[in-house]
């Protein structure tokens, strides 16, 4: 939505980026800036930096950045129109919105309070005929009334479209019902109700909106578990099941589960720190939502194949974190004189809360759970196997980034193989310097090229010009820096930028000037996506100095307009360029090798 820009500026002016961040993000000042973990992706040093300035953030690391409402549309999951009612409720302001806009906010709304009738429906059917079988089932799964309301598990029914007429006589359309995706629209038109005769588990986001549904079949029949697609409310990728109760828990940390009955399982338990990710592997977007609540998760997942690869990908992912994270090894029951598999909900069932909070107590980090992963893989007894184990752990340690870890490790590896606890030193050491030998090569290589170096992150926005785009870059920041310096422009045509993202902020800072209304960084979050946003904060964090800014704007406009005559063959190839394009044949010529 466009929205008038006196308003967006007002906007900004009320929402200090740094108080906003603040209530994210734990901020520290340091020189004119402030840092903190990001929010955005898993770090343990703060590369994450608010210019209170600029009303700019920025991170170093991932390169997220922006003005106070693209935190919020980031942080928050929201769309721009979303993030800007949030930020003016916040501000007590009163929005002024058109037509499509209203229709945009009203749909969403409208597909909330759907959810959140049908959530309500769903569960009064537990206490009725139609949802006896379910009601049978929660009580074999020994889940009590009080938590099945807690979570507002209910009841789908068997026919085809209860849910569609109930709702329909509530005043909701069949729109309404598709958007939600509840029910299904066959090849005849016919609509349908997409969930039936279903043990039904309403998602709650941390704001407390009921913005999907799952539902589980109590016999045989497949698929056993579905889900809500992807609505204007719902991303799978963005929720985990159980958050909204989860983030008001006292304990220390998050229990990471497979699954809703094993959350489901462990609140009632006690343990009202479980979650899930909803059908996903854990993502990104998930981990910076749990970063939000806690700093250290417990992976657990079910003793089979399945849930140890789980459990690999998910360290993986969480590699290198801000995230203390260890990993939960349920032991396999005693079934008939063999250990069978057990997931979380047995382990409660048969063993119970105490048993758990000792497991729980005694989980291991990652570093331990991934050795004690490769030491399964082999015959510690045969020679050739030891070797190989050794070689294997070894690569392992030698990722360690601290000295003193790798001593400790490598010497339980060295026990664990049965070898001297200075040759599997020696073999971390060896290995290590493989690693850091091959990076530097790897860095060496990128710094040749000269033109990736210069290209943005995004390889939506990349440079066709590179050379000509450093130049388009300064006069942003200078006119940013000073919007009366857009009178010295007048012989420069946003056309001739070879660059379109930014030839279009340079339009923007013209017509900004020559309607009297400074622009700024901040203000622009509504004519530019998210990562066109991203890659002005970088812009503008390269250095540029206000001193000499009428020679320094002179000398970038000369190089554009040179750099768009020799596009449109006026004028030979750009030296620069032509040298690299150069090196990168004779390089290519010679197997990559430098001559």
């Amino acid at each position: 939505m466009a929205f008038p820009q006196a308003f967006l500026d007002e906007l900004v002016a009320r929402n200090d980026i740094v108080d906003v961040v603040s209530s994210y993000v734990a901020l520290a000042k340091k020189g004119g800036n402030y840092f903190g973990l990001c929010p955005f992706h898993n770090e343990k040093t703060g590369s994450f930096s608010v210019a209170q300035d600029k009303q700019l953030y920025y991170c170093f690391g991932c390169h997220h950045g922006g003005g106070v409402v693209n935190f919020v549309m980031e942080i928050e999951n929201l769309s721009y129109p979303d993030a800007v009612r949030f930020l003016a409720k916040r501000a007590g302001m009163e929005v002024p919105e058109d037509g499509a806009d209203r229709e945009e906010s009203r749909r969403r709304q409208r597909v909330l309070a759907l959810n959140k009738d049908a959530a309500r429906w769903f569960h009064q059917n537990l206490s009725r005929p139609g949802g006896a079988a379910v009601a049978a089932y929660l009580e074999r799964r020994r889940i009590a009334k009080r938590t099945a309301t807690n979570f507002g598990l209910g009841a789908s029914l068997e026919g085809w479209d209860s849910l569609l007429n109930t709702m329909l006589d509530k005043g909701y359309t069949k729109a309404d019902l598709l958007a939600a995706g509840l029910v299904v629209q066959n090849k005849q038109g016919r609509l349908y109700d997409k969930f039936r005769n279903r043990l039904m588990f309403p998602v709650i986001d941390v704001r407390g909106d009921v913005v999907a549904f799952g539902g589980r079949v109590l016999d045989k029949s497949e698929p056993k578990y579905m889900n809500t697609t992807e609505t204007i409310v719902y991303s799978k990728r963005r929720n985990l099941y159980g958050i909204n109760l989860a983030k008001k828990t006292k304990r220390p940390n998050f229990i990471l589960c497979e699954g809703n009955i094993d959350v489901i399982t462990l609140h009632q338990a006690g343990f009202d720190n479980a979650v899930a990710s909803m059908g996903t592997a854990l993502t990104v977007e998930q981990t910076r939502l749990l970063s939000r609540y806690t700093k250290e998760l417990v992976l657990c997942y079910d003793n089979d194949t399945a849930g140890q690869l789980a459990t690999q990908k998910n360290i993986d992912l969480l590699k290198n974190s801000e995230f203390s994270v260890r990993i939960l090894q349920l032991p396999r029951r005693l079934a008939e004189g063999e250990y069978v598999k057990q997931d979380v909900d047995d382990f409660i069932k048969f063993q119970g809360p105490a048993a758990f909070e000792a497991v729980l107590s005694g989980s291991a980090d990652q570093m331990e759970y991934r050795m004690d992963t490769v030491a399964a893989k082999y015959d510690l007894s045969d020679p050739e196997q030891k070797i190989a184990y050794c070689g294997e752990i070894s690569q392992l340690i030698a990722s360690l980034p601290n000295a003193v870890q790798r001593e400790v490790y490598a010497g339980q590896a060295a026990e664990t193989a049965g070898v001297s606890r200075q040759n599997m030193l020696l073999d971390v050491e060896r290995a290590r310097g493989k690693k850091r030998s091959q990076e530097r090569r790897t860095l060496q290589k990128e710094n040749l090229n000269v033109v990736a170096a210069r290209q943005p992150k995004d390889r939506t926005l990349r440079y066709a010009d590179p050379r000509s785009a450093m130049a388009e870059e300064g006069v942003i920041r200078l006119l940013l820096m000073d919007n009366a310096l857009a009178e010295s422009c007048g012989a420069l045509a946003a056309e001739e930028f070879s660059a379109p993202f930014l030839g279009k902020l340079y339009q923007i800072l013209l017509d900004g000037w020559s309607q009297d209304r400074p622009v700024t960084a901040a203000s622009m979050a509504g004519l530019c996506t998210q990562e066109e946003m991203a890659h002005l904060t970088e812009v503008l964090h390269k250095p540029e100095t206000a001193a000499h800014a009428d020679r320094a704007l002179a000398d970038y406009i000369q190089v554009i307009k040179t750099s768009a005559k020799r596009r449109s063959g006026e004028q030979e190839a750009d030296p620069l360029l032509a040298a690299v394009e150069k090196y990168k044949k004779q390089t290519k010529g010679n197997g990559g090798k430098r001559l």
